[in-house]
């Protein structure tokens, strides 16, 4: 299938938050995988020599289908950047080029190589090899175009949060779960029933085959497309969502319908400066026992939910 690239260019003094609200744009418009350049990233010791160049401007690339919709969506896509860009004085360059799924798939591989994001969780990608030591969880990944190789800061503080919240046979939902990398890391913690839902029917298919890749069966878990919480059925122990801080915002009045008494709700996604502004929403929800963990300008939040 043939893809248009979506890259937008960006300068503004607040970098992470310029990225959050364009990410927040393309999240919107359903575009498949979003990829964030920083010229800032420091290379693994690993390395390769044909490794991709490192980025020279800040950006955010989405991929759209080229299909009969690709008009509009452009349209609209470049509608809604000049909305969000005028009011906080974002400078911005919007450029389009073909890709194949193939070649997307296969030109961001040299940056992904094994690394511990949690205290045993340790993500490797599926063509790279990884001398494991006795304590570590290895979760082998192939993200495919799904958002989300598990090497994100949001993604490694909300393994860490699960890590510590849940227990060995506990219910776990992963909201937006892209390539699965939450639900992988759940069972192999020993979640007991597991659900994950996201927009992309790509990313679904992609989770199922990660979890397949770990060793995780069909019977211990379900995979839904839709938005946010809306298709979930039942209530859930542990619920995670890793996504963005207005996303987090808007998921926060349906939370109480999936999370079961005394459950935890594990959220990330979030910008620094947006850290109080989550934490009084969770606070006045009735979240107890907060818990904040912070990464390279990236928040993530936990509390259990005082229910009845």
């Amino acid at each position: 299938m043939k893809y248009i690239e979506a890259k937008i260019t960006f300068d503004h003094p607040d970098t992470p938050l310029a990225g959050d609200l364009v990410a927040g744009v393309f999240f919107d418009f359903d575009l498949q995988g979003v990829v964030v350049e920083d010229p800032g990233m420091e290379p693994v010791e690993e390395w390769a020599e044909d490794a991709v160049a490192r980025p020279s401007a800040h950006a955010v690339i989405g991929y759209l289908p080229e299909d009969e919709k690709l008009d509009r969506r452009r349209a609209q896509l470049e509608d809604e950047i000049a909305r969000m860009a005028n009011p906080i004085g974002l400078v911005y360059r919007i450029s389009y080029r073909q890709v194949d799924e193939q070649d997307w798939a296969e030109s961001w591989k040299a940056f992904f190589w094994p690394q511990k994001i949690g205290a045993h969780i340790v993500v490797k990608p599926s063509w790279r090899d990884y001398d494991a030591r006795p304590d570590d969880i290895v979760i082998e990944i192939d993200p495919g175009m799904a958002f989300g190789t598990g090497t994100h800061p949001t993604t490694s503080l909300c393994v860490q949060l699960i890590e510590t919240g849940l227990r060995p046979g506990e219910s776990f939902l992963d909201i937006g779960t892209g390539s699965g990398i939450l639900m992988v890391a759940a069972g192999k913690l020993g979640a007991g029933r597991m659900c994950g839902v996201d927009r992309d029917e790509l990313a679904v298919r992609i989770a199922a085959e990660n979890l397949g890749r770990n060793g995780i069966g069909p019977d211990r878990f379900h995979l839904v497309q839709g938005s946010l919480a809306a298709p979930v059925q039942g209530r859930f122990d542990v619920v995670a969502a890793n996504i963005l801080t207005q996303v987090v915002l808007e998921l926060l009045g349906d939370i109480p319908r999936v999370v079961g008494p005394g459950g935890i709700f594990i959220c990330s996604g979030i910008i620094e400066e947006n850290k109080n502004l989550v934490v009084g929403r969770m606070t006045a929800m009735g979240f107890e026992g907060i818990d904040v963990l912070l990464k390279e300008g990236w928040v993530a939040i936990a509390g259990r939910l005082n229910q009845v």
